[in-house]
């Protein structure tokens, strides 16, 4: 069978309607469970840097569990297992916005609903490491230095802890969530319709399975590589508040290209440090 290369080309440039809602399912579902999974590994982090056992020890246990199945595995638990069990279904329902005098409402579908949670819950348990690492890696000096000057421990991690640590964590962080974005293809086994499920439902279809998953391919490098653009002006904005040198270039990142700025920029002295928590 030939490659066809109209029909590639046809797909790569103007997708259909149900491929863009895919596309679009895929990054909506991306955002909110880093954004949620973002809040919970800072939970377990500071769980596992607690005075008190019983949280040290429920933190340990779930990130241990979390870290050692499988994703696929946890994603078939939340959703099948769950209402197979008679533990917990998830229900479709309507999301109403109501904008100016025009209420809209948003169907959430209990696939998506699923998909967030077991997105949020893998991938917590790997921000908490990144958070601890990230905390430990600044002097307990500093912490030391803030409480003999009357800060609270709360109020030393949030105003000389935490801005000090998120440099060493937004290189991993940004890793974790260009994982999940690949991540999210395998939610077409429960029926989520993201670019994936969409994509194998055009290939059934048509018959084009080697053009279509070219493609879907070329469109999942093309959300990573916009996000490590995003990474990349994030660090670079983090560099210059601390007063260090820039992060390397895009060019170098992508495709190991020195720009003039990256052959001139002088080492970070906690370059080694961001790869030791990478």
């Amino acid at each position: 069978m030939k490659f066809d290369w109209d029909y590639f080309w046809q797909s790569l440039f103007t997708p259909s309607e149900s491929f863009l809602n895919g596309l679009a399912l895929t990054v909506v579902i991306s955002v909110i469970a880093m954004a949620l999974a973002l809040i919970l590994g800072l939970l377990i982090a500071l769980m596992g840097r607690s005075r008190f056992v019983p949280l040290r020890i429920l933190a340990s246990l779930y990130i241990w569990i979390i870290r050692g199945t499988p994703l696929l595995v946890q994603l078939v638990i939340i959703y099948t297992g769950f209402a197979a069990a008679n533990l917990f279904r998830f229900e479709d329902f309507t999301l109403g916005l109501r904008l100016e005098e025009v209420t809209v409402g948003i169907l959430i579908k209990g696939a998506v609903q699923a998909a967030i949670v077991a997105l949020m819950l893998n991938e917590s348990a790997y921000i908490s490491e990144i958070v601890r690492g990230g905390l430990e890696s600044i002097e307990k000096g500093q912490t030391e230095a803030a409480l003999s000057l009357g800060m609270t421990p709360l109020g030393a991690m949030r105003w000389i802890i935490v801005p000090q640590a998120i440099r060493v964590m937004v290189p991993p962080l940004g890793n974790s969530f260009n994982g999940l974005m690949k991540s999210t293809s395998i939610l077409s086994i429960i029926g989520v319709a993201e670019m994936f499920q969409v994509s194998s439902s055009m290939s059934a279809a048509t018959f084009k399975v080697f053009e279509i998953y070219i493609v879907v391919a070329l469109y999942y490098l093309l959300l990573t590589t916009v996000w490590t653009v995003i990474q990349t002006q994030i660090e670079n904005w983090l560099n210059a508040k601390a007063g260090l040198p820039k992060a390397e270039s895009v060019w170098k990142r992508l495709f190991g290209f020195r720009s003039k700025r990256d052959r001139l920029a002088p080492k970070s002295p906690i370059a080694d440090l961001e790869g030791v928590a990478a």
